[in-house]
């Protein structure tokens, strides 16, 4: 039989094992409380689309260096679709990509709080000055110019926060790409190589997003 000596060794150790089980229940049923909470609400992904992209500048070089500038204005919406839940994006990187390959530099949209259906919008511009691209890439960016169509992606890379009533959860990681069909209105001009289009090109009709959380 253990001898739990003069000092009550052994009572002391009963209370702490039972203070720690205490606190291990108590956080199991916060725990899941949150989770009845969360399942019951069931938040959905946030809805983003693309109204508009104006290119003001589009210079291709003609040369081995394969260099692009470009200049562009995309206009952004999202719908938060949930009855309660807000949500917080604490981050937003925006930029253009041409078949995989980022080609303007991420412009940062200010952290913004979005409500229960609440709707917002974004007009971020997008520049890059001279970035080389793949020379495969050149070759396809030039027939897409000579056909007078483009396909471009509008890429947004963040992370957001789910609000319910008073509780907020962590940061989860966003991912949003919205194609964007650009048709070229104007004649060849510029450099010798064809590869400046003049006046502005627009993008024709709202795009739908997807969404990745």
């Amino acid at each position: 039989m253990k001898d739990c000596g003069k000092h009550g060794h052994c009572h002391r150790h009963k209370l702490y094992k039972r203070i720690f089980y205490c606190l291990l229940g108590f956080v199991i049923l916060v725990l899941f409380v949150v989770l009845v909470i969360w399942l019951v609400l069931r938040p959905t992904k946030p809805k983003f689309y693309l109204q508009d992209a104006t290119v003001f500048a589009f210079n291709r070089s003609g040369d081995s260096t394969n260099l692009l500038t470009t200049t562009i204005q995309v206009t952004i919406s999202t719908r938060n679709p949930n009855d309660r839940i807000g949500i917080y994006y604490d981050k937003l990187d925006v930029y253009a990509a041409y078949k995989y390959q980022q080609i303007t530099v991420a412009t940062a949209i200010p952290p913004t709080y979005q409500g229960h259906n609440d709707v917002t919008i974004w007009s971020p511009f997008l520049y890059g000055v001279n970035v080389p691209v793949a020379p495969y890439l050149a070759i396809s960016l030039g027939q897409d110019q000579n056909a007078g169509v483009m396909l471009l992606h509008v890429k947004i890379d963040g992370r957001l926060r789910w609000k319910v009533g008073t509780w907020t959860s962590g940061g989860y990681h966003v991912f949003i790409t919205c194609p964007a069909l650009l048709t070229f209105n104007g004649a060849k001009g510029g450099d010798p190589s064809g590869g400046y289009y003049s006046p502005v090109i627009k993008f024709q009709q709202v795009s739908t997003c997807t969404v990745d959380v």
